[in-house]
């Protein structure tokens, strides 16, 4: 039985609203609508390039779907959980403590950390950016070649859903460097909550050199395991984000294959 792909929808992504929760991101309450926002991100030429695609074969719409379009929405389906699993286990493994064979995996924090290895900390955030990257760009390669194989797959259906495809192809070339320019942000903006952590660890270690009194010390690096839940529940929701308009896809392939029965 396969996987079921998530319906999409286009409210705040989760990915938005974590970094607002974590108050390293301001999130004005009002927002020009979708369609304004994204025409600040179009030029004339990629405004062009869209016209013709959007009006392009629409006089073939009278072709009718195939039978095989259910058999083609199963497949993507399972290709569709097959990638998002793999990509999920390999954040939750990079992110967790345990030891395990992964080639991405967060540094070990000392099991007794005094104020000086907390201090050194935060010199330490360049591997969990370097994580973070290389996260970012497995996560990248897998949703790119998955979205290229479920074009295909609608580029094979009916004239709809072929231009479809085309459409979304369109879409893809004309925003993706912004998506991932807008993505890299990310791990800088947890570069604040990392030192928020810290500081807020430092502290009470300060108070407890002071009372010299170890019974009141914080848990031994409590502060990087709080961090380390944080960077894996960003990565996971961006994997989502990255992965919708391939769910919005599978979904309008479902959605013809079922009129079809």
């Amino acid at each position: 039985m396969t996987q079921a792909v998530p319906r999409t929808n286009f409210n705040r992504s989760k990915l938005v609203r974590l970094l607002a929760d974590l108050s390293i991101v301001d999130i004005a309450e009002s927002k020009p609508d979708f369609a304004e926002r994204l025409s600040q991100w179009l030029d004339l030429s990629d405004a062009i390039t869209l016209h013709a695609v959007q009006n392009a074969g629409a006089a073939s719409w009278s072709a009718a779907p195939s039978c095989g379009q259910a058999v083609a929405a199963v497949a993507m389906e399972e290709e569709y959980a097959r990638v998002r699993t793999a990509l999920v286990n390999s954040i939750t493994t990079s992110c967790s403590s345990a030891i395990g064979e992964t080639r991405m995996k967060l540094p070990t924090p000392e099991p007794d950390a005094t104020i000086e290895t907390a201090a050194a900390y935060q010199l330490a955030y360049q591997p969990f950016r370097r994580l973070h990257l290389a996260q970012q760009a497995s996560m990248e390669a897998s949703v790119r070649a998955l979205r290229s194989s479920v074009r295909r797959a609608l580029a094979r259906a009916s004239a709809p859903l072929r231009q479809l495809a085309a459409l979304d192809e369109a879409l893809d070339n004309t925003l993706c460097v912004r998506e991932h320019q807008l993505l890299a942000t990310v791990p800088m903006l947890l570069e604040r909550r990392f030192e928020q952590l810290l500081k807020a660890h430092q502290q009470p270690l300060a108070d407890t050199r002071q009372a010299d009194s170890r019974a009141a010390r914080p848990p031994p690096a409590e502060w990087l395991s709080v961090f380390c839940r944080e960077l894996q529940g960003m990565l996971l929701a961006e994997l989502d984000l990255r992965l919708q308009p391939t769910a919005g896809l599978i979904e309008a392939l479902r959605n013809e294959a079922n009129e079809v029965k």
